[in-house]
């Protein structure tokens, strides 16, 4: 119990600064310095008042000095990201997958929310991310569909953190080029931009994090999703067809169900 009380912690301090990655990369604002101040009033908030979730709750929801409201999103963040950590560790416990798990998770949570604030995939998340997952793939293998096939072919046995590694190459590769393919036929056939190179950046990423396989389910369902979501915001929110959806906040979330669910499945 302790252990998991300490994961909620640390999941928590870790949202809190991943709102200030949410509101700031979007500016192209640096997330180190300055410290964070009220978007209204320009004053420096004080350390007392940036405890995560307790600081708004005694707040009431708003800022100290001018008493403009607090976007309810830095609570909502925080108590996510902090419940994601604890879940990860009652259920997987502290092993590598785990840690893995929860960065990913934690910056799926980033592009979800600049995605449905601002229409913004940053490239700090995408493209880091891709290259993270490259990296951490030889010490977490993640599960071969490609990879055994390029080394059959090339006649060589590798050992399995290689063919993790060619594997999250490949996810890389395939899954950001089926986006960026399925976004120029549409663009071709309707004269009109459907995806996005944060989307196709985002796809790479999450196939670099977890292969093929996974990645490719996330898409799947991650369209369903947003399709629905789409036709329902058009028939009751009286939009037009041509309504942009945040594609990635809906990615963003399957990412985090399918990979948690992928990973309890493939343990047991």
């Amino acid at each position: 119990m302790l252990t998991i009380f300490l994961a909620l912690v640390l999941g928590l301090l870790v949202g809190s600064f991943l709102n200030v990655c949410i509101h700031r990369w979007p500016r192209d604002e640096s997330v180190v310095a300055p410290r964070s101040r009220c978007p209204h009033c320009g004053k420096q908030i004080a350390l007392y008042d940036i405890i995560p979730v307790i600081s708004y709750v005694l707040l009431r929801g708003r800022c100290r000095a001018c008493e403009a409201p607090i976007s309810i999103r830095y609570p909502v963040v925080e108590l996510l990201n902090g419940l994601l950590f604890a879940y990860l560790v009652a259920r997987f416990g502290l092993q590598p997958l785990t840690c893995k798990l929860a960065i990913f998770s934690s910056m799926m949570l980033v592009l979800i929310f600049t995605d449905l604030t601002e229409y913004i995939l940053p490239d700090e998340i995408t493209l880091g991310g891709l290259v993270l997952g490259i990296l951490l793939s030889p010490f977490v293998p993640i599960e071969p569909i490609l990879a055994p096939i390029f080394w059959f072919l090339t006649g060589v046995q590798p050992p399995v953190w290689a063919i993790s590694l060619t594997e999250s190459v490949f996810g890389a590769l395939v899954l950001g080029g089926l986006l960026y393919t399925v976004g120029e036929v549409y663009y071709r056939v309707r004269n009109l931009e459907g995806l996005g190179l944060g989307d196709v950046k985002m796809m790479a990423m999450v196939g670099a994090f977890w292969g093929i396989g996974d990645a490719f389910m996330i898409l799947i369902w991650g369209a369903i999703i947003g399709a629905v979501t789409g036709v329902l915001i058009v028939l009751i929110g009286r939009k037009e067809w041509s309504y942009a959806l945040p594609f990635g906040s809906y990615l963003g979330a399957t990412a985090i169900f399918v990979t948690i669910w992928r990973s309890g499945t493939l343990a047991s």
